[in-house]
């Protein structure tokens, strides 16, 4: 099936209302209201023609991996990819040249990235988080952002249980001892994590399989979440967060970045962890208050940490971690028994070939066939394929402002046809509509099109053949 590229509306302005008159004072007040959203919106309305898949071009960023690269070039899509993330000042001269863009952590898609994002249809991220992206800005425009929220969850969990072993036994110190030429065989402070409480603040995806790995070794396990969930294995669920770190020998965090996440581990949290305990931070840097951390180091209250993501962090490999970054990075790097490692916890080659699998499959998907299932902002609806046998059917793809009476200016303008399938969801303010129509004729699409186009909630509207 072949997915289309933006074809400009024919209009600078936002579109007039031709094909519904209003019936009431109450429609009228439907249309203004709209109208205003529309020229709000972060895009100009459009529907799109048909064309072929050749034309679209992705933009890959942050060395996704090849798989993803070639699953992408076997569609026939055009891609362009890179090893490094761009700047939103590059991305903002760049961006309108693409149709899709593939990310990881370190891009930035801003409002400002979006407003410039003339072609642009769907954004996917090839990882865990989808903080890096301005959903609510994006969904306004129409574009569904997907990620991967489970391929790379063994590969944290199986970090976590690393260092959770390496920081309970020092070998991190030991071992650069040893490359600096000092023999240090001890066992003071070295312990067994048999027996050990393991804390896990987050139970998703990740801390739910790290809880079973965890029992494995002979932990006990608590967890803290801001949901109830049924624990798996021996593991027990606690009320509060206090009471996670007041009873537990390892803390792990697996969370969010969101507004009530921000700083949630900070000097107040720290004290209420037990004395001689480890901190470890695989989620999301502003989750720890760094320089409070150190302190918490420095005085012997804590006995070592973990940190493999940070506020901020450099944009590609080679670059400095340096106090230019984060001006306590030099503190931090002097403390023993501190692990640092460079945002590493789906760095792993089935990780990131399960993450380019799973989200180039949904981003694909999309473009082809209008599915939205998995999309983390916007509704989730899907039609099974149109056929081959199926020539003269064509499939509306239509993203709209949520509001009533647009499935009746819509189905008005499907009326000449047989609607054989037809499927719409909503999310907040945005709405899709999905409906295959048969028996059209290239001249009944550009017909559609701008009918279509003259409805007054319209964000975007994709005509797939």
């Amino acid at each position: 099936m072949s997915a289309p590229i933006a074809i400009p509306s024919r209009s600078s302005v936002a579109p007039a209302i031709v094909s519904i008159s209003p019936s009431s004072s109450v429609d009228r007040r439907l249309q203004q209201h709209s109208l205003s959203l529309v020229s709000a919106s972060v895009r100009q309305p459009k529907t799109l023609h048909p064309v072929e898949n050749e034309d679209l071009r992705l933009l890959l960023l942050e060395n996704i991996s090849q798989d993803a690269v070639a699953a992408f070039r076997a569609q026939g899509f055009q891609v362009d990819h890179s090893t490094k993330a761009m700047s939103e000042d590059e991305l903002v001269e760049k961006i309108s040249q693409y149709h899709a863009i593939g990310i990881r952590s370190k891009t930035k898609i801003t409002e400002r990235v979006l407003k410039a994002a003339s072609k642009l249809l769907v954004i996917g991220c090839f990882c865990i988080g989808t903080n890096q992206v301005d959903l609510l800005t994006a969904a306004k425009a129409g574009i569904p952002v997907f990620n991967s929220p489970f391929s790379n969850s063994r590969s944290v969990a199986e970090l976590v249980i690393s260092e959770i072993i390496a920081l309970a036994r020092q070998y991190f110190e030991r071992s650069f001892e040893l490359r600096n030429g000092l023999w240090n065989k001890q066992s003071k402070g070295c312990w067994e994590i048999r027996g050990k409480t393991l804390g896990i603040v987050g139970y998703g995806h990740i801390g739910s399989q790290l809880s079973v790995l965890a029992e494995a070794f002979g932990m006990r396990v608590l967890f803290y979440d801001v949901v109830n969930l049924m624990p798996l294995g021996s593991a027990r669920q606690v009320e509060t967060l206090s009471t996670l770190l007041s009873q537990s020998d390892f803390v792990t965090l697996h969370v969010p970045e969101l507004p009530e996440t921000l700083d949630m581990i900070s000097a107040t949290e720290l004290s209420q962890m037990k004395k001689g305990a480890y901190l470890i931070n695989n989620a999301r840097g502003k989750v720890v208050d760094i320089p409070a951390l150190v302190s918490a180091l420095k005085s012997g209250h804590l006995s070592g940490a973990a940190i493999d993501v940070f506020p901020a962090e450099p944009g590609a490999n080679g670059a400095p971690f340096d106090d230019a970054l984060n001006p306590w990075s030099s503190e931090l790097r002097s403390l023993k028994n501190v692990i640092l490692t460079p945002h590493i916890g789906g760095s792993t080659e089935e990780a990131q070939s399960m993450i380019g699998e799973e989200v180039s499959g949904a981003l694909t998907r999309y473009l082809n066939q209008g599915s939205t299932m998995g999309a983390v902002n916007f509704p989730e609806v899907d039609l099974r394929a149109i056929t081959a046998e199926q020539g003269d059917h064509v499939r509306v793809c239509h993203v709209h402002v949520n509001q009533p009476g647009v499935l009746r200016q819509v189905n008005e303008v499907l009326s000449p046809y047989n609607v054989e399938k037809q499927y719409s969801d909503s999310k907040g303010d945005i709405a899709y509509l999905m409906a295959d129509i048969a028996d059209v004729s290239s001249r009944d699409i550009n017909r559609l099109r701008e009918q279509i186009n003259a409805t007054n909630a319209n964000i975007l509207t994709r005509l797939l053949a």
